[in-house]
């Protein structure tokens, strides 16, 4: 990306069309934050382009005014990985939902992830499809009622970190839709990081499944249900710091601090580990027996695809033997008629 340093505020990065999401929709405190996150990276709006799908989601590159790109469900990745690919310069994010990115588009999902492409993929999961009107997606929780599971859904739900981490992901974050300051923070961390960056976004349909994520946002309920991780810091949380995570053999457990137990104890977040062991494990705790992770869970640096193809193409030009069309066409077995 450009190194010319420049000064906008979130408002700049805010288009003149009318946002449609519905009143109380989670989506306009993400929108809040990624603007933010945007006007902080100091960079030119002209190299940002935002790729979507289909949903409610994907209707973000509409109020943003920056390049932008409404897709096909499903094939946003496909889309981006386009878009970087032939323009590596360009900071591209993909704005997809659980269903648009996991159901239709998971294969294009999870090889943007497994070739590491450095695009930052924003997945809002609010465990149902909500443009089409409140059928289960593959985040739905098993047995929930839904207009297409009328007596419950009888499959496992994916987790999305353990998706990501799976397919060879690099960058895996969690954030919640009511929690600005923490979305704005995780969002930068995901563009500064080289590399396909995958922020689960836990976001509230107010029409179709609200409330579906009460226990994590609720003022009253929220810190002794989530755990804000932070690069090199004991895992400590709660409302008043007491509680913490500890690896017991192969396994996490929740423990109280006091009798005996201290800081010492308690197991150190370090999402740079290549090891992916104790991510997943973090990735998928889930209330009510461990706190849900927030923050960055993994961070791994690697070669990114689109900056390997950039180098293959410099190499393969400078040992060419055909510069031009017309050489290729005459190259190899070839004739003349008669």
């Amino acid at each position: 990306m450009s190194e010319k340093v420049v000064n906008l505020s979130p408002n700049d990065f805010k288009s003149d069309q009318e946002v449609r999401w519905c009143p109380g929709c989670g989506d306009h405190a993400i929108l809040a934050a990624v603007t933010r996150a945007l006007a902080e990276l100091k960079i030119p709006k002209e190299k940002f382009a935002f790729i979507s799908g289909i949903g409610c989601s994907s209707r973000f590159p509409y109020y943003l005014s920056t390049f932008g790109f409404h897709g096909i469900h499903g094939r946003a990745s496909a889309i981006a990985t386009g878009v970087k690919v032939a323009n590596p310069d360009l900071s591209v994010w993909q704005i997809t939902g659980d269903g648009d990115a996991l159901a239709i588009g998971g294969n294009h999902f999870i090889h943007a992830i497994r070739r590491n492409i450095d695009l930052n993929i924003i997945l809002f999961n609010n465990k149902i499809y909500g443009l089409t009107k409140g059928q289960y997606s593959p985040t739905s929780s098993r047995g929930a009622v839904t207009k297409t599971s009328p007596f419950g859904t009888i499959e496992e739900p994916f987790s999305v970190g353990e998706l990501v981490i799976g397919a060879k992901g690099k960058f895996f974050a969690r954030t919640i839709d009511s929690n600005v300051h923490l979305s704005t923070e995780v969002y930068k961390q995901a563009a500064l990081h080289e590399g396909a960056s995958v922020v689960e976004t836990l976001q509230n349909c107010v029409i179709f499944n609200d409330g579906v994520h009460k226990e994590l946002s609720n003022r009253e309920t929220r810190d002794e249900h989530t755990i804000v991780l932070k690069q090199g810091e004991p895992m400590i949380f709660g409302k008043k710091k007491d509680k913490g995570l500890k690896l017991d053999g192969l396994k996490l457990r929740v423990v109280k601090l006091g009798n005996g137990i201290t800081e010492k104890d308690i197991l150190v977040h370090d999402c740079e580990e290549n090891n992916p062991g104790i991510h997943t494990m973090l990735a998928n705790m889930r209330y009510p027996g461990f706190p849900v992770a927030l923050g960055v869970i993994r961070c791994v640096s690697a070669p990114t695809y689109d900056m390997s193809v950039k180098g293959q193409i410099t190499k393969v030009r400078k040992r060419r033997s055909i510069k031009n069309v017309e050489e290729l066409l005459r190259s190899g077995s070839t004739w003349e008629s008669k």
